[in-house]
């Protein structure tokens, strides 16, 4: 069960401190790690922020030393009430830039407020005057990332980090989005158009554009979260990139089964196609955005194939 901190000694409090810098430590190091191939520079930033960490364990741990025994007692901020709960970093499978920046910055705060609180309640002047110190060195951990940043982060290395963290975007997020989009709003021209030209009915047409585009949408989902784990090939969390994908599939086909909730035939289906066009065109300009795809070959290329799957169902649902 866990204590509260007014019940803590002022052994257990030196103990809990070298603990918890231990854990930034470590953490800091395992940034490091996680980050050195995409993100270069910001490790090294985390390599020396851990070096930081480590020369305030060593200042605690000759304090404790001082005051008390060789033996430092195990506790952990998970043992003492009113430290934030977090998720391991090994168990986080896609570390962007800003959330690990934003995962330190909370960590700075938390043990900020925590060397405050320590100093205020021990009676020894020393250990009181070292714990000031400290959470003076965290209220600055801020300025001094800031001044690796300068060391490290140059404009190149920032421009590199930028791209790899595009490119990290288009392939966990722009990829699936994209896959999903283009099949959602392909694959359903020719049901629900077959459906509308054969029933000459709104209702119809919208309830099997309805069922085809949540259909594919499932389908689309289940098939990009299952594709990989995304381990090798860095495409991010599996069930992200498949919520993601069948999203936008579905999305795809609903945008122009919509215009079927019209009663009037011959208006719900000039609306159709007129979001057709729009559909066809924003998928033109992602690929020409994200995936570098000159616009007027992108738009050639999916309008081709979406003017085939239209004309399919006209002369299915025609015949």
């Amino acid at each position: 069960m866990a204590k509260n901190f007014k019940d803590l000694s002022e052994a257990e409090i030196l103990a809990l401190a070298i603990s918890n810098e231990e854990t930034d430590g470590r953490i800091y190091a395992d940034f490091a790690a996680r980050l050195h191939d995409t993100y270069p520079a910001t490790a090294e930033i985390f390599k020396d922020m851990e070096a930081e960490e480590d020369s305030h364990r060593r200042r605690l741990i000759e304090e404790f030393r001082r005051r008390f025994a060789e033996h430092i007692p195990l506790i952990r901020r998970e043992d003492v009430k009113g430290f934030i709960s977090r998720k391991p970093v090994w168990l986080i499978r896609s570390l962007g830039i800003e959330k690990v920046r934003r995962y330190a910055e909370s960590m700075e705060i938390e043990t900020q407020r925590f060397y405050e609180r320590a100093a205020g309640k021990v009676s020894d002047a020393s250990t009181r005057e070292l714990l000031g110190d400290l959470a003076e060195a965290e209220r600055h951990h801020v300025e001094v990332a800031g001044e690796l940043q300068k060391e490290h982060l140059t404009s190149q290395a920032k421009a590199q980090e930028d791209k790899a963290n595009r490119r990290l975007f288009v392939l966990q997020i722009v990829q699936p989005g994209l896959s999903g989009l283009m099949d959602g709003s392909v694959s359903t021209l020719a049901p629900v158009f077959a459906a509308a030209f054969a029933t000459k009915s709104s209702h119809a047409a919208f309830l099997v554009g309805l069922a085809a585009s949540l259909g594919a949408g499932i389908s689309m989902g289940f098939a990009e979260a299952l594709s990989d784990d995304g381990s090798l090939t860095g495409r991010g969390k599996p069930l992200l990139r498949g919520i993601v994908c069948g999203l936008m599939t579905t999305a795809g086909g609903i945008g122009h089964s919509l215009p079927y909730l019209i009663p009037n035939f011959r208006t719900a289906t000039a609306l159709a196609v007129l979001v057709v066009a729009i559909e066809l065109l924003v998928i033109s300009w992602i690929r020409n955005r994200y995936m570098d795809t000159p616009f007027l070959r992108a738009a050639f290329q999916v309008i081709v194939g979406g003017v085939c799957v239209f004309v399919v169902g006209i002369l299915i649902g025609s015949s």
